[in-house]
């Protein structure tokens, strides 16, 4: 086994073991793995714990002695591939990056089909805690503080340029030239939404957008209550737009974000009812943009993943709740939108 200290060329160094993990038969490259990351634990003392809710990658806790006690080693293997449509390296930078602002776990190492990290403890959100003003504040401003963060950490990305139309165009491409799927759990045949109206609708969207005064930050991607911890376990199968907060909380939520993000700015942190209102039609235009790159994500898992999850379901719901949205999101304009906020429709 090789390991290489300083494999890329930014500014974060880190460890990379020449490790392949067979994600049916994992135990033996995870051993090989802690062979150097916790030399002192004994081979035959190792415990691993799966965890289930991942839809992406494999995800799995190792340690010895008690998982709620001792340290735990995160071991990440990366879903069968995922390196078509997810850029690694970004990711690793991103890992990095947020661990300097203490916003993240320790990266431990990088492998050749995944990485280790830190165990961070704590709950896992659930859509009850989500709902605690107490809980939805405290991630509002984490939010803040890391859209906060410059653009120019990570590497060689050239600050203000947005990744989000070339990233769906990418996907795109990749689910118009990939083979037939794989047969993949469902509970009923599933028509899979049109490519040809994908597209039309991504340039519409990308027009609408690219004229609202939205700023480029540098943003996780991939924020699901799953990858919050607050200080019990289930995963996606359907999606709920009931469970989708109230206007009342989304303002609230947006005001402790704009609270966050102007003083870690050093600016002044007061925020007005207009610059909320702003903000609240902005989120709502762009949800639009999340919608179509979760269900492209799904069409691209439907072919290639191995993992038990009805990927093609999740896009189809995914795709009909954009479409359930689109016109009175498109609809959203200022400052028709403080007129109708005036009125008492959308109280503060």
């Amino acid at each position: 086994m090789e390991m290489i200290r300083n494999p890329n060329k930014g500014r974060y160094k880190r460890l990379h073991l020449d490790v392949c993990i067979d994600e049916r038969t994992p135990r033996h490259g995870i051993s090989e793995l802690l062979k150097k990351l916790r030399p002192e634990w004994k081979p035959e003392d190792i415990q691993v714990k799966a965890f289930t809710e991942g839809i992406t990658n494999q995800l799995m806790g190792c340690y010895v002695g008690s998982m709620t006690e001792d340290p735990v080693v995160l071991v990440r293997i990366y879903g069968q591939m995922t390196e078509l449509f997810l850029d690694r390296e970004k990711e690793l930078e991103m890992f990095q990056v947020l661990h300097t602002h203490g916003c993240g776990p320790e990266l431990f190492c990088s492998f050749r089909n995944g990485i280790c990290y830190e165990f961070i403890r704590g709950v896992v959100l659930d859509d009850t805690l989500l709902r605690q003003p107490s809980v939805y504040r405290l991630i509002a401003t984490e939010m803040g503080k890391i859209h906060s963060i410059q653009c120019g950490e990570m590497g060689n990305s050239t600050p203000g340029t947005p990744v989000l139309w070339s990233r769906l165009s990418q996907f795109l491409n990749l689910v118009q030239s990939s083979d037939a799927p794989k047969q993949q759990r469902s509970s009923a045949h599933v028509e899979t939404p049109s490519l040809k109206i994908i597209i039309t609708e991504m340039e519409e969207l990308k027009t609408l957008l690219n004229h609202t005064n939205s700023p480029v930050v540098l943003c996780h991607n991939d924020l699901l209550t799953k990858n919050v911890i607050y200080n019990k376990e289930e995963g996606i199968d359907n999606v709920d737009s009931s469970l989708y907060p109230s206007r009342e909380l989304q303002f609230d939520w947006l005001s402790a974000y704009l609270e966050s993000f102007k003083s870690c700015n050093a600016a002044d942190s007061t925020v007005s009812r207009e610059e909320v209102l702003e903000l609240y039609v902005q989120v709502c235009k762009f949800s639009l943009a999340a919608h179509l790159f979760w269900c492209l994500w799904a069409l691209l898992q439907a072919k290639h993943s191995t993992i038990a999850f009805d990927f093609k379901r999740y896009a189809v719901a995914r795709f009909n709740y954009y479409f359930e949205k689109k016109q009175e999101f498109f609809g959203m304009k200022l400052p028709g939108f403080f007129q109708e906020a005036s009125a008492g429709h959308a109280d503060i």
